[in-house]
């Protein structure tokens, strides 16, 4: 059977790395590394988790990450059942030292070292911006050698000069080290494996051998988020998907999210949408 797609290692004798990865899903699991990584979506729905940030993601979507930026584009559960699902994406890493030192504070690479370090915030890029990125991308899959070097030169030159949307938050941090990285990890998984059920504080407590008490304020320092409003985030952006892209009832949906009373779920969407489901599908539907 054919693996996830996870994140592979840049070559010590290399500055980047390019990949063309298929597989039926992405890699389902939180994580973060030293390199830059500017990835395109191919093929594939779900949702973009990086930093503080819960978003929808599908084909087209862009984003360059800074080092150490957690992250994690987790697949629709139709992905993880043998339903002949696939996904694709073009992901280029670089590393730390790509650039840095000297050269990078020469007056000609300002813009470049100021877009990367706005890339620790996350940037997603979008409009012709991204579709020319995306066709030197696919070039650089044939290229080698110092055409790759300079064809991603190309694509921070283009990127510096674009106004690029933030993902998350002025002054994010990821407070997250080595040795928590598992803990998140497998509280992650937990919560993006059980979210749409009557999920408790206290299961997911357990899970990382913490307190109740000890684990909201560990998740909170570590996610900038309290436990109930990550998972309210979550049954909210799926909810965002069926109100878009299926013709299911207003209570099915809000079912299928996890909320077992109607009032409950309209409640959390207007708190959260700013507008109340019916309102949003309709919305959405002239839009498209």
């Amino acid at each position: 059977m054919k693996q996830a797609i996870r994140k592979l290692p840049i070559s010590g004798s290399r500055s980047y790395a390019i990949h063309d990865l298929v597989a039926p899903h992405f890699d389902p699991h939180w994580h973060f590394h030293q390199e830059y990584q500017l990835v395109i979506v191919l093929e594939g729905t779900g949702t973009r988790f990086i930093g503080d940030d819960i978003s929808h993601f599908e084909a087209g979507d862009m984003v360059l990450t800074g080092s150490n930026l957690p992250h994690l584009w987790r697949n629709d559960e139709g992905y993880f059942q043998n339903l002949g699902l696939s996904t694709r994406c073009i992901v280029i890493y670089f590393s730390i030292d790509f650039m840095e030192g000297a050269f990078l504070c020469k007056d000609e690479m300002n813009n470049i070292r100021m877009l990367l370090e706005r890339s620790h915030r996350g940037l997603e890029i979008e409009g012709e911006t991204r579709n020319t990125v995306k066709k030197i991308m696919l070039n650089m899959l044939a290229q080698k050698g110092f055409d790759g070097v300079l064809s991603l030169l190309q694509i921070l030159n283009i990127l510096s000069s674009k106004p690029l949307r933030f993902i998350n938050k002025e002054g994010y941090l990821n407070t997250i080290t080595d040795s928590d990285s598992k803990r998140m990890r497998a509280i992650h998984s937990y919560i993006l494996d059980n979210f749409k059920e009557d999920i408790r504080l206290e299961e997911v407590a357990a899970r990382a051998n913490l307190s109740p008490t000890s684990f909201s304020r560990y998740f909170k320092s570590h996610t900038n988020k309290t436990f109930t409003n990550f998972v309210a985030e979550l049954r909210i952006g799926t909810a965002c998907k069926l109100l878009q892209s299926n013709d299911m009832s207003i209570l099915g949906i809000a079912h299928e999210c996890g909320y077992k009373t109607i009032s409950n779920f309209n409640k959390k969407f207007k708190e959260l949408m700013n507008d109340n489901p019916l309102r949003y599908r309709k919305k959405y539907q002239k839009i498209t």
